[in-house]
């Protein structure tokens, strides 16, 4: 059973993913500390966070439900840009391909029939709109900045709010004291 059906196949694709774009979201945190850039970097290094604990969760998911999981390497992270417009059109970028993936994370757990999956990956949808908002917020506030990056970190600490603490909703984590 475990491994067959296609969701649980896209699930496992998809931590790999997770851990990767947490780790290119701290190369771009690295970028814009480096920069001197700390509203950028104290963004992209929250990102880094979510990106982890969503991977986190999705493993849980697959242990809750004793299907096969596998941690193995990540896929090749970009440390260096032109420009800190360049690094967050990057994150953009990655953004929007994560929010396709999760969108086909859904599709396939509906064709399966799997309930549990479907239901698992909606809170993820959820959080990609708001992710994808955020960032696209973001490029554009640096697309207007361009030559002016004080008035941009100004911007970011003003009306970027923080992550949220613990959603009472979001799935659980994998490694948490409270798992049961």
């Amino acid at each position: 059973m475990a491994g067959t059906e296609s969701f649980p196949v896209l699930l496992r694709d998809q931590i790999r993913r997770g851990f990767t774009a947490a780790q290119q979201c701290l190369a771009i945190a690295v970028y814009f500390d480096a920069n001197r850039l700390p509203q950028l970097s104290k963004h992209c290094y929250n990102r880094s966070e979510l990106h982890r604990a969503h991977a986190l969760r999705m493993i849980q998911h697959l242990l809750d439900r004793e299907l096969d999981v596998r941690v193995g390497g990540l896929d090749e992270v970009r440390p260096d840009f032109d420009a800190p417009v360049a690094a967050m059109r990057f994150l953009q970028a990655g953004e929007q391909v994560f929010t396709e993936q999760i969108t086909e994370l859904a599709a396939a757990a509906r064709a399966d029939d799997d309930y549990l999956g479907e239901r698992f990956v909606q809170w993820f949808l959820k959080e990609q709109v708001d992710n994808l908002a955020r960032v696209n917020t973001l490029v554009t506030v640096l697309d207007r900045g361009v030559g002016d990056l004080f008035d941009v970190e100004e911007f970011i600490a003003r009306e970027v709010p923080a992550p949220a603490r613990a959603d009472r909703n979001a799935p659980k984590m994998a490694g948490t004291a409270t798992n049961y």
